[in-house]
């Protein structure tokens, strides 16, 4: 059975479980579940029941798709995401993505968790993705072109949607929200850097590095779809001074500041 076909198999399955009409799409990432307590959720089903879904293997992921409403706005929410680390093909991780815009969403708002590569960040703080580069052996649209989907040759001179980005940024400030903004490296891990390597990612501009979150913003901007991201900074890579990290301490740090990044996702969805 063809991508597409098996894109249009789940789309109806799931419209025929209520999720329907949704406004926006968000992609929760490691360590960021808390934004599942403000939805007001009207229907929930695991990845493991969806016809086609792959199954989230990491443990910080539960690995459920979720509708309902946060404020005015009708919102589906994946509560756990697919890495190529875990031996997804591209494919997979993007498949989803795919789903959710043929659900009708509008916008995409997709959340990580990263390390800081900038020593102007620390650890905590929220970064808004401008850009990003991408490390990763393999891409989505690699293989025939999904016509029905978008062009074979998207353009990325602006990956992350400038007019999305701007009204984050004016959230933040109404706040009073620190929102760091810089250029997210993805590399294909699990294994975190050695110190060589994140001097290397640092000199090529990269002000975060994580191991997600591209390969869904390809497909977002091959299918014409607004996408906004925000890295959560759960560790600090300065490789002269670099302290070994353990994922427990990653997962507490991610955990503290995701109240932040909850009260400036609901900001923004008013």
């Amino acid at each position: 059975m063809s991508t597409y076909k098996q894109i249009e198999e789940t789309t109806a399955f799931l419209k025929s479980k209520g999720f329907t009409n949704p406004d926006v799409g968000i992609v929760l990432g490691t360590g960021l579940g808390a934004m599942v307590e403000v939805l007001n959720v009207e229907q929930e089903i695991a990845y493991d029941e969806i016809p086609h879904f792959p199954v989230a293997t990491v443990e910080f992921h539960k690995g459920k798709l979720l509708i309902g409403t946060i404020r005015q706005k009708r919102v589906i929410m994946m509560q756990g995401r697919f890495h190529f680390y875990e031996g997804y093909s591209m494919q997979q991780i993007v498949f989803p993505i795919r789903v959710l815009k043929m659900l009708g969403i509008k916008e995409l708002l997709i959340s990580n968790a990263a390390g800081g590569l900038n020593l102007d960040f620390q650890k905590g703080d929220l970064m808004l993705i401008d850009d990003h580069i991408n490390l990763l052996p393999d891409n989505p649209l690699r293989g025939a072109n999904i016509d029905a989907l978008g062009e074979r040759f998207p353009d990325m001179s602006a990956p992350y949607t400038r007019s999305l980005n701007a009204q984050l940024k004016a959230s933040a400030n109404k706040l009073g929200i620190t929102l760091r903004e810089g250029v997210y490296v993805s590399v294909m891990g699990p294994n975190l850097e050695t110190r060589a390597e994140y001097r290397w990612l640092r000199s090529m501009g990269a002000d975060a590095v994580g191991m997600s979150t591209v390969p869904e913003v390809i497909a977002a901007n091959h299918m014409s779809l607004p996408v906004a991201a925000i890295s959560v900074l759960t560790d600090e890579c300065d490789p002269d001074n670099l302290v070994k990290v353990d994922i427990a301490d990653i997962i507490a740090v991610a955990g503290k500041a995701e109240k932040v990044l909850v009260k400036l996702l609901v900001a923004y969805l008013q």
